[in-house]
């Protein structure tokens, strides 16, 4: 991992944890696998722990580490260095995935209810006229407020289970959307299956929480972004790739929708594009994942999965072979 992030993830009383359960070897961390350092730990070890910076583990280094029965990932996906071989091989994989929802979660939580009450354009406007909002300034939203309004969830992804949870805290109507879930199944989240035609066009808010693959690029193009309700909010903490932004540009540019955006595509936007000086539109800089003092809690679940590990019972947060294809 970037050996600059290791005490952020592992801080002292994680990494006493983690010292318990296994002997670090080398004691350094490992930015690359190709030192004379690495090679020797690869010979021995038994697991990788791994974190944001991994280098890619491919056929070369799995043939350098016979020993090798588990990845530990102290981060969210693991596709972007881990091959599918690992799996041939019979090693177990495990990520923090689970962790790094639960800001996510909370942050989407926060800009459905700050987004509902059209705190950002109200707050933008207020700081502009430098006076008290009047009648009209709240006429002109068709609703203002989360008693009774219906959340469309995108995916049922770790994150997208989270809110779901956390939205039973406010007074919402839940809509889901995800091919894998069964009627059954959205019912016990706490939520009504749909399909998303059916999402977009009856939701208040619609939130998304699905994996950037082939399968959901332009999710929302200009066909489903078009029958979003007058008024209603769209928050992206997923990918950027999941929204056509030409389409949605132009819905935001004629006022008839808002957006909170975590995510756009590209990312960042051009300097030049409208979406950055439009009322209606907030934009973060890809912050809803775990930062700061919340990294800590992703090091906390990779050092209990690595104890459970060592007292060989089953991984908490396994990553399977067969969802690799539909999963972030």
């Amino acid at each position: 991992m970037d050996a600059g992030l290791l005490d952020d993830v592992f801080p002292p009383a994680v990494r006493l944890r983690l010292e318990e359960s296994a002997d670090i070897r080398p004691p350094q961390v490992v930015g690359e696998f190709g030192s004379p350092e690495a090679v020797a730990a690869l010979a021995e070890c038994e697991v990788l722990l791994t974190g944001w910076g991994c280098p890619h583990i491919d056929t070369d280094v799995l043939d350098r580490a016979p020993r090798l029965r588990a990845v530990i990932h102290s981060a969210g996906t693991v596709k972007t260095f881990l091959t599918p071989e690992a799996y041939g091989r019979g090693i177990a994989v495990s990520s923090a995935a689970a962790a790094n929802a639960v800001p996510v979660a909370e942050f989407t939580l926060a800009a459905i209810i700050m987004g509902a009450k059209r705190a950002f354009p109200l707050a933008q406007l207020f700081r502009s006229r430098r006076s008290h909002r009047t009648a009209a300034d709240l006429d002109r939203h068709h609703w203002i407020g989360t008693h009774g309004i219906t959340v469309g969830v995108v995916g049922a992804s770790r994150t997208g289970r989270r809110v779901i949870q956390l939205l039973r805290s406010i007074d919402a109507d839940v809509l889901l959307h995800d091919p894998y879930v069964s009627d059954a199944e959205a019912e016990l989240l706490g939520a009504t299956r749909t399909d998303l035609d059916t999402l977009v066009a009856t939701s208040d808010v619609v939130t998304l929480h699905a994996p950037s693959t082939p399968l959901t690029h332009h999710l929302l193009d200009e066909r489903r972004i078009a029958l979003m309700r007058p008024g209603a909010l769209l928050i992206n903490t997923a990918r950027g790739p999941l929204v056509d932004t030409e389409a949605l540009t132009a819905h935001l540019v004629s006022g008839r929708i808002d957006a909170v955006l975590d995510v756009t595509d590209p990312e960042p936007l051009p300097a030049d594009h409208p979406m950055w000086d439009l009322p209606n539109v907030f934009i973060t800089p890809h912050l809803a994942g775990a930062q700061g003092n919340e990294v800590g809690r992703l090091g906390a679940l990779a050092v209990d999965e690595l104890a459970r590990y060592a007292r060989g019972v089953p991984l908490n947060h396994p990553v399977l072979l067969e969802e690799l294809e539909r999963i972030a």
